[in-house]
């Protein structure tokens, strides 16, 4: 963040030249320098390059109000907030007045009355673009005056009369005038409420109780929905709908790195998580998206794969403090911790009660046999899986240390199979080495060359 300009009233302001503009041209202005320059404009969105982010930006040019329509977890509150990025870092307003109005433009009767009585003296403050933003989500309890206004009690009794204007107490909306508010559940907002804003989003003004009161509003109104509360639990009114000049449709992450991005990105780790755990939980959250057995209505959010690392990292970094390891990484073994978590995320079909589990597991192996494939494609295990035949057995286990496990790997004479492996997958200290060799041996097993028994937080491959 730069520092505030200096400039202190509206005398000072126009002496340098500045021309007040709509927030709608400051938009498009923003976004066409951005452009032209080759800036990205929407840092931290991935998957969206090709599909949603161009309808969003020629909406902008065209100055619409977007409602973007998608399942849970797939970026649409992300996507509202990155458009304060498109406004100005500082803009001037009237100093002390309620609503933000432009020092050259005032709206409201307590800031023209001050304008036409300071002229030039009338004072001026910097607002950063951060406070340019508003968010609302519509509960069901959300009310007209929390969004468009009422009358103040206090302001009545200090002595001024209902009919009097200034006795009014803005809501969200007139409050951000000059800037972005986003109500996010759009549907989830009752059908009288919506109509509240019927003005505000088609003739861009509001309408308290019974005044006659009309301020030219300069706002944006952008909205998130879930298609499914679209069109039964919840319903945007045809009105309001109509009012929108854009809606576009989000999705999930189309490419597997999109989804590996998003957890690398959004993901706070408190150990380390090697990127094919993170494949793994990609892999596995876009099979459940796809599975028939999961009630695709719901969706599989992003939140499942970001709160899967997260819990495969906390798992790894209890095992190094009881252990005493020297690096906390996750391994293999802690996906088992992370799926017994994630289960209330994920909505099944009717038809699955009781199988829950079992759905998770499958499509868990097959994320972890997929991931295997796409690495070690080319290595040869024979000698790894000839010692297990012979006898030989590896342990490891959600409290088994990586120096533990590796020391326990038979002996392979002269083979750098196990150093081929840790290559594959970039490992270099003992618990990455540790991860990565025990990805290969659930390969194995997985490809039923060797066998698992699983009991009391304890794994045994033999």
């Amino acid at each position: 963040m730069t520092d505030a300009p200096t400039i202190r009233t509206v005398g000072e302001l126009r002496a340098t030249g500045h021309r007040a503009q709509s927030l709608r041209e400051e938009l498009r202005a923003n976004l066409l320098a951005a452009l032209r320059e080759g800036r990205d404009p929407w840092p931290g969105l991935h998957g969206f390059e090709d599909t949603v982010i161009p309808q969003l930006e020629r909406a902008l040019l065209a100055g619409h109000d977007v409602v973007l329509l998608g399942e849970r977890g797939q970026g649409k509150t992300r996507l509202l907030r990155t458009l304060v990025g498109l406004l100005d870092e500082w803009t001037p307003v009237i100093d002390g007045s309620e609503l933000g109005e432009h020092p050259y433009l005032p709206v409201t009767h307590a800031s023209q009355r001050r304008a036409a009585e300071l002229g030039d003296d009338l004072p001026v403050a910097w607002r950063h673009r951060d406070e340019r933003y508003a968010e609302k989500l519509a509960t069901p309890d959300t009310s007209v005056a929390d969004l468009i206004g009422d009358v103040d009690p206090m302001k009545v009794a200090e002595g001024r009369t209902l009919g009097d204007p200034e006795t009014i107490h803005f809501g969200l909306i007139p409050r951000s005038h000059r800037g972005i508010v986003a109500i996010n559940e759009l549907p989830d907002l009752a059908e009288r409420i919506q109509v509240a804003m019927l003005n505000v989003m088609e003739e861009r003004d509001i309408q308290i109780r019974g005044y006659v009161l009309r301020l030219p509003l300069d706002v944006l109104v952008v909205a998130s929905a879930n298609p499914e509360d679209y069109t039964n639990r919840g319903r945007i009114i045809t009105p309001l709908k109509d009012r929108f000049g854009a809606e576009i449709r989000t999705h999930y992450p189309v490419a597997l790195e999109d989804e590996v991005a998003v957890v690398r990105q959004e993901a706070s780790l408190v150990a380390e998580v090697p990127d094919h755990l993170v494949e793994i939980l990609a892999r596995f959250t876009r099979n459940l998206r796809e599975s028939g057995s999961v009630d695709q209505r719901s969706g599989v959010s992003a939140r499942f794969s970001i709160a899967g690392a997260e819990t495969m990292a906390a798992s790894a970094l209890h095992r190094a403090t009881s252990q005493g390891e020297d690096e906390a990484v996750a391994r293999v073994v802690d996906l088992e911790a992370a799926v017994d978590v994630l289960g209330g995320k994920v909505e099944f079909e009717t038809g699955e009660e009781g199988r829950e589990r079992e759905i998770l597991d499958h499509l868990l192996r097959k994320a972890t046999a997929d991931t295997v494939r796409s690495h070690f494609r080319g290595i040869d295990f024979a000698l790894l899986v000839g010692a297990i035949e012979d006898g030989a057995s590896v342990s490891t286990g959600e409290q088994v240390a990586a120096r533990d496990f590796l020391a326990g790997l038979p002996v392979l004479g002269e083979s750098e199979l196990y150093d081929q492996v840790c290559d594959a997958l970039a490992a270099h200290n003992d618990g990455e080495r540790a991860s990565a060799i025990e990805l290969a041996l659930e390969g194995l097993y997985l490809a039923r060359k060797v066998d698992k028994d699983s009991a009391a937080g304890e794994t045994v491959y033999g």
